[in-house]
């Protein structure tokens, strides 16, 4: 009886292993046939490429003051706990966010050097710190703050941002 069993057990077992087939000769095929589609559609494309049409540059004389406008700046509103300063007002421009307190410490130091009154703020709800260069009572003053701040040698990617604290 135990080796009608083995047998029996060995037979699946074989029948197993060969009932599964690669698909890998499928994927071949299929990507075989997309590249030749793709070299059909290089043949089928157009040989000759026009130049890109440039509009010249027109310089104007800088006598003219930019306004923000300040009622369309984007806020983001968000409950934040000061980790390190003074305080936040209602508006604060923001240069970075960290999920390590270390590397929003550097910031901050980097920024103080700077002459900036930066501060770290913690949301808990997204576990991120918040460096802070500056905090204003009004949404005008915050504004002008990150346009200013922004593509500078503190925040060289634009990305500064305003905060709204619950």
């Amino acid at each position: 009886m135990k080796k009608y069993m083995v047998l029996g057990a060995a037979f699946c077992v074989a029948f197993a292993f060969t009932g599964c087939k690669s698909q890998e000769s499928a994927y071949k095929k299929v990507w075989e046939k997309a590249q030749a589609q793709e070299e059909q559609n290089r043949n089928q494309a157009p040989a000759q490429e026009t130049a890109p049409v440039v509009t010249p540059l027109v310089e104007k004389s800088a006598d003219q003051t930019t306004v923000t406008n300040v009622d369309n700046a984007t806020v983001r509103t968000e409950d934040v706990t000061v980790v390190s300063g003074p305080g936040l007002k209602a508006y604060s421009v923001v240069v970075g966010s960290f999920s390590l307190k270390t590397n929003a410490e550097g910031m901050q130091n980097t920024l103080k050097q700077g002459g900036y009154d930066a501060q770290i703020a913690y949301n808990s709800s997204i576990n991120m710190y918040r460096v802070v260069a500056s905090t204003y009572a009004d949404k005008a003053s915050a504004v002008q703050s990150r346009d200013a701040i922004r593509g500078s040698q503190y925040n060289p990617k634009s990305d500064a941002w305003l905060l709204f604290k619950k």
